[in-house]
């Protein structure tokens, strides 16, 4: 057994498989992503999901200020995409998107995107919940998800 500390923490996180994000904001019509793998169900009746952003992430106070955004989980074939929107301050300029209501984009070739309300934000440790309401789903059964673990892409 291990002392909990930073890297032992990370470290026992990373045995946990996860799927992969990309949550998206329109802000005078730039586009701005981060990568989540911190994505949960919330509820379904009403449909909520939840995701979290650290407190240091570049774009924090343009998603704290969003009322609506897209949750986008990428296809296996999307290692790119996730890799682009993990780096600082990313250019959503050469990434596909497609526009839906209420000034949100999905990010084309996913296997599943959710149009979502933002409803609350709780700030706890050094992230911050988001908190949403689906209001739009797109489904594609044909691609493969793009799943993380053990601090690599499979």
């Amino acid at each position: 057994m291990n002392k909990v500390n930073i890297k032992t923490f990370k470290k026992t996180l990373s045995k946990f498989t996860t799927g992969v994000t990309v949550v998206c904001i329109k802000d005078k019509n730039l586009i701005y992503g981060k990568t989540v793998n911190s994505f949960n169900s919330l509820s379904l009746s009403p449909p909520l999901v939840l995701f979290s952003l650290g407190n240091y992430s570049s774009s924090i106070k343009k998603f704290l200020n969003s009322k609506y955004l897209s949750i986008n989980i990428l296809s296996k074939k999307q290692k790119n995409i996730s890799n682009h929107f993990s780096s600082k301050n990313p250019d959503s300029k050469n990434i596909d998107f497609e526009n839906v209501s209420n000034n949100s984009t999905f990010i084309k070739g996913c296997i599943a995107n959710l149009e979502c309300k933002l409803i609350d934000k709780i700030k706890k440790g050094d992230h911050i919940i988001f908190i949403c309401k689906v209001i739009n789903v797109k489904q594609n059964d044909k691609l493969k998800p793009l799943s993380y673990y053990n601090s690599k892409y499979n």
